[in-house]
């Protein structure tokens, strides 16, 4: 049987349009009634996994669908530049050997293996940064569309009816841009037994808003990088990050009662942590979203949350590292809902227990990274916003801001779990 890795996640939240997008084009043309989702139409959806196999599987989602989705012309090449296709790397994919699959609402399903006949070895390094063209259609009309609202990497759609194209190089055949993904939400890679997954779960400054749009620099991608310079070439990083995304709320969420952040985060640690491929370790940021005038919870409440779901995660996956993250600051934000003193005050309290109230193996203060004593804000040069080049809200740190962070990860601590445990 192979040993199957997740090189790539895109946690899924919708229906589409409902989320915190960053960087999106005008999707009116592309999507003209919303509510009606893709109408015979091609997405090319442009990832790029931490980690190279010969053979991978794709999973896709109609979570937050309301009718059943239809895709066929299922595709995954290589890209060469934008929408092309590097000449004779595009392969069909299939779906317990069959060329389509209906996926019913609040289902998912997961692809047969397919071969990539571009990979060279196992894992193969000389594809390090290269993005995988996954290429679906959408037979008829899909209806509320299931998605990742915070790509902040370019993918292509095909006018609505213009039928499948998975097959084409892509020259000419996918006039529209997005920053987002549709329905694909998970690939795995084949990979050696001694391979591990770090999985990144968090909010908006784990999913890399004011990061550089298609400059993979959000600290997790920072995190691989550091991780392959040091010669870690079997370790893949997942983000699992949701703008907006809260360990707590929303009580209910649905399509019929979305919110911008998704679903929160206990909601979806089966999908997005205990049901992908191959952990080892797991980095858990977040909770400034609770906190907030629009979350208003209590710093206790939070901690609980948090002891919950550290607790499934070991019943899932014991001797995984679990790492804590400390809250970066957010006072004097000018985003709606954060920056004033009271909130500060709980942060602080739930760093606290980050920091001493030995629920985590090990901690990544993040905090530390990005905090200006003189002040108690973010340090100046993390503000600026790294993708539209604005003035930054105090929140969300930017490029180098991710990079400070990423840096304080001890991968000692977080590896190190794992191989004593003789985890594979």
């Amino acid at each position: 049987m192979p040993h199957w890795i997740t090189g790539w996640t895109g946690s899924v939240q919708g229906p589409y349009p409902t989320g915190n997008a960053s960087a999106q084009p005008d999707l009116r043309f592309a999507f003209p009634v919303a509510d009606e989702g893709a109408h015979d139409q091609t997405f090319r959806l442009m990832v790029r996994p931490s980690l190279w196999g010969r053979e991978a599987r794709f999973r896709l989602s109609n979570a937050y669908g309301t009718r059943p989705v239809t895709f066929d012309g299922v595709h995954v090449g290589l890209q060469r530049s934008g929408s092309v296709l590097v000449p004779g790397s595009n392969r069909p994919v299939t779906f317990a050997g069959r060329p389509s699959v209906t996926v019913l609402p609040g289902e998912e399903v997961w692809s047969d293996p397919v071969a990539l006949p571009f990979v060279h070895g196992e894992p193969d390094t000389g594809l390090i940064g290269r993005r995988l063209a996954v290429s679906l259609h959408v037979v008829g009309v899909s209806g509320p569309m299931t998605w990742h609202a915070k790509g902040l990497t370019t993918s292509y759609v095909t006018a609505p009816g213009a039928g499948a194209k998975g097959d084409a190089d892509g020259v000419l055949d996918f006039p529209f841009s997005t920053a987002s993904w549709y329905f694909l939400n998970a690939v795995d890679m084949t990979a050696p037994r001694d391979a591990h997954l770090v999985v990144a779960f968090g909010d908006s400054i784990t999913d890399g808003t004011a990061s550089t749009l298609n400059g993979d620099d959000r600290w997790p991608d920072v995190l691989l990088q550091r991780l392959q310079a040091e010669g870690f070439d079997n370790v893949a990083v997942a983000n699992t990050g949701i703008g907006g995304n809260q360990v707590l709320g929303p009580a209910d969420y649905s399509p019929q009662k979305p919110s911008a952040g998704g679903p929160s985060a206990l909601a979806r640690l089966d999908r997005d942590v205990l049901g992908l491929s191959g952990v080892t370790a797991v980095i858990w940021l977040e909770g400034i979203n609770d906190l907030s005038r629009n979350g208003n919870a209590s710093a206790e409440a939070v901690i609980d949350g948090m002891k919950q779901g550290v607790a499934r995660i070991r019943a899932k996956f014991p001797g995984v590292a679990v790492m804590g993250a400390t809250v970066t600051t957010a006072l004097g934000s000018t985003g709606a809902g954060h920056g004033d003193a009271a909130q500060d005050a709980k942060r602080k309290q739930l760093n606290d227990f980050i920091r001493g109230g030995g629920l985590f193996d090990a901690v990544a203060d993040f905090d530390r990274a990005t905090l200006d004593p003189a002040t108690g804000q973010m340090k100046a040069e993390f503000v600026p916003e790294s993708t539209t080049g604005g003035p930054g809200e105090k929140l969300h740190p930017n490029r180098a801001g991710y990079e400070a962070m990423a840096r304080m990860i001890d991968l000692s601590a977080l590896l190190g779990k794992a191989k004593r445990a003789g985890i594979r």
